[in-house]
């Protein structure tokens, strides 16, 4: 099965979408543009999402539901909101057979909606802050869409929390982008740059757009997450205004923030192989396959054995598949799990039960292990939590080679070289340059080779000395630049 994946030294995105397609992660839609996720997909958005949930409501967060439909005069409130989404906006004119009075937009971000109930909600300082959450899907109509990364559909949570002061709304910016730092790191072994979006790149509504940005193996820049200081923006277009300690009236400070299914898209392009999926082990539907091995008279004594294993792991709390269809060779099943992802494989065979053994393969490297029988519960936890480690360290140390500091417009032009389908050993990844703050030497870089700057990390804003890599003017920031998804 693995030999029909195309390779990813031939072309990246085809690699891509034949390991979502055959590990069964997710599907084509009948409505062009979306699509559907499978069991085995939806497991791993499962797993990710409740640990994010746990750490939401970890800093104090409540979750809450806010409808699909949004009045387009709401959107029309905030001028740079509604301008930078109208291209996306799926809008209803008509339903239960007649014309709407007014045309719903299906939820693209929920700002509008959720300042309109704001407004009757805040009146004091003393109802202060609001830290909500939604859990939700939302519709931008998009012309290109790739599946998990970019479609008119997607599923995601969306944070929007009201504040008192401009510090405390900053701070809560602040504190969401390293929740989602954190999260990303230990949880989808995804190493991160977080940092401050420039002008260009920032949300439609926005004072500061904040981000984590990850590099696929292809070297392309991928946003994993984003946090956004909205000032009084939304407060101002919904006059949501509240009595002040001193008893005055005051504006509300706002933020929101999210992340979307295309973390599944991130997991699959940073970890996996020509072989299929490879994914961290906290977010395997399935922790561990075991792969009885045995002929017609070695039947029963084999999967008796096996049944032993597999009951001895669950009682340890592991996720763990028996695999004893025997309409399958022993290699044919490896391929197949292999292709799904499952971190670790157990394989036993008549030799290996009269031993009292299996033996132990790692998805991520191949490595095999024989393992007494009674000590597997231990061993399978041991690599389970290297595996989770090493898969970062692997990540890391692919993004620290492939990122090179540019001092000029032609080191930047040689660096990134051309664009090819599949993955380019010589050229590309991540360009750390010194920038003078300009939009028009970032939009003139995006025309001539789709290179855009990613953020402006945070830990790289001292000793801002030199000029522009773009343009020679006096540097004010440090970017990371880069093409991106």
């Amino acid at each position: 099965m693995a030999e029909k994946i195309t390779a990813r030294s031939v072309d990246y995105s085809q690699w891509y979408i034949d390991i979502i397609l055959k590990a069964k992660l997710a599907d084509y839609s009948p409505v062009k543009g979306s699509m559907v996720i499978r069991p085995r997909g939806y497991a791993i958005w499962e797993r990710l999402r409740d640990e994010l949930d746990r750490r939401f409501k970890a800093t104090g967060h409540q979750n809450a539901y806010f409808p699909l439909f949004i009045p387009m005069s709401f959107l029309k409130k905030e001028a740079e909101h509604v301008e930078g989404f109208s291209p996306e906006l799926a809008v209803v004119t008509h339903a239960g057979g007649e014309e709407l009075e007014e045309p719903l937009v299906v939820r693209p971000t929920s700002e509008t909606i959720i300042w309109a109930k704001y407004r009757d909600w805040i009146q004091s300082y003393r109802d202060l802050p609001l830290l909500y959450n939604q859990w939700a899907n939302v519709v931008r109509w998009e012309k290109r869409t790739r599946l998990f990364l970019r479609t008119s559909e997607f599923l995601w949570q969306e944070g929007h929390t009201a504040h008192e002061t401009k510090a405390e709304a900053v701070a809560e910016t602040e504190q969401m982008l390293e929740v989602y730092r954190h999260f990303a790191e230990e949880i989808l072994c995804l190493p991160v740059i977080a940092g401050k979006k420039s002008e260009a790149e920032k949300f439609a509504g926005a004072v500061d757009t904040y981000s984590i940005e990850a590099m696929m193996q292809d070297k392309k820049a991928l946003q994993a997450g984003t946090s956004h200081f909205l000032g009084q923006n939304f407060a101002k277009a919904f006059d949501v205004q509240y009595q002040t300690r001193e008893g005055g009236l005051e504006y509300v400070w706002a933020t929101s923030w999210g992340v979307s299914t295309r973390l599944v898209g991130a997991i699959i392009m940073t970890h996996s192989d020509d072989k299929g999926l490879v994914v961290p082990p906290l977010l395997a539907q399935d922790e561990i396959v075991i792969v009885p091995i045995f002929k017609n008279e070695t039947k029963a004594d084999v999967l008796a054995y096996t049944a032993k294993l597999e009951a001895a792991l669950k009682a340890d709390g592991r996720r763990v598949v028996l695999d004893a269809d025997e309409n399958n060779s022993p290699g044919w099943k490896f391929a197949e799990w292999e292709m799904r992802g499952v971190p670790l494989r157990v394989e036993a065979g008549p030799k290996d039960m009269a031993a009292g053994s299996v033996v132990l393969v790692r998805r991520d490297t191949g490595t095999k292990l024989v393992v007494k029988a009674e000590e597997l519960p231990t061993m399978v936890a041991s690599q389970l939590a290297a595996m989770q480690k090493e898969m970062l360290e692997k990540a890391r140390a692919f993004r620290d080679a492939n990122t090179r500091d540019v001092a000029d417009r032609a080191a930047m032009l040689a660096f990134f070289g051309k664009e090819g389908a599949g993955i380019d050993t010589a050229t590309g990844g991540f360009a750390r340059g010194l920038w003078c703050g300009g939009r028009d030497c970032e939009a003139k870089l995006k025309a001539e080779i789709k290179v855009t700057i990613r953020n402006m990390p945070h830990d790289m804003q001292d000793n801002i000395a030199g000029g522009c890599c773009l343009c020679g003017a006096p540097a004010k920031h440090r970017a990371i630049f880069a093409r991106s998804y």
